[in-house]
């Protein structure tokens, strides 16, 4: 599993049916404008993305390698904005282009440690001088159920044929390397399929200053 998009065909299956629960977090965004340019990146069927527009944001714009799960996100959300990436992590727009990144439960469904680190860095380089990632996902679990099914990083299969990566703090530590981290939050999260999980949640900012630390390796 070497490339974010190496299980589009669960994602698309799953698109009718999987419900997602990452709450998003209102006072983390008090201090994006409402003309923030920002980017939902694997949006699924853009829970998400309608909830920032209740919150007055306007210029939304949604990605998923699901074409599926696109497919449903317009039928929810009309007025939405969403596209499907042909070649993730890569984004098609020019350097810089986004006040802000959300990355919700993406990097669970990404097992490598080198896929990950091109998808951050892709974001690193659509983000803007000062431009916030709020990043969203699953801790390393304690509980025997998890512990059993782990490989030494974390990455495991779902009964219903996911491949899927909890993390440890360090290593998220690592992959946001070329970041400034603003906030972090533990919470308890419902998973897609059932399981009350522990997740964690990141407020990072690009600093102003462009870091050299981030890189594709």
């Amino acid at each position: 599993m070497s490339d974010p998009d190496s299980q589009i065909s669960y994602w698309d299956a799953a698109a009718a049916t999987k419900t997602f629960t990452h709450p998003l977090h209102p006072p983390w965004l008090e201090g994006l404008s409402r003309r923030a340019a920002i980017l939902d990146y694997g949006c699924g069927y853009g829970r998400t993305m309608a909830e920032l527009q209740q919150h007055g944001f306007a210029d939304l714009t949604g990605a998923d390698t699901s074409p599926a799960m696109i497919e449903r996100a317009r039928n929810l959300h009309p007025t939405l904005h969403f596209t499907t990436l042909d070649a993730p992590p890569a984004w098609p727009s020019p350097h810089a282009a986004f006040d802000a990144v959300l990355l919700f439960a993406v990097l669970t469904c990404v097992p490598a440690d080198e896929a990950q680190l091109r998808l951050i860095a892709e974001l690193h380089r659509v983000l803007k001088p000062g431009g916030i990632l709020y990043l969203s996902d699953l801790l390393l679990q304690d509980d025997e159920r998890n512990r059993r099914r782990y490989d030494r990083y974390g990455v495991f299969k779902t009964g219903d044929g996911a491949v899927c990566r909890h993390h440890s703090r360090a290593w998220l530590t690592t992959l946001l390397s070329g970041f400034e981290t603003l906030a972090t939050r533990t919470i308890a999260v419902p998973t897609m399929n059932g399981h009350e999980s522990t997740g964690i949640q990141i407020l990072a900012r690009i600093p102003e200053v462009p870091s050299t630390a981030v890189s594709a390796r």
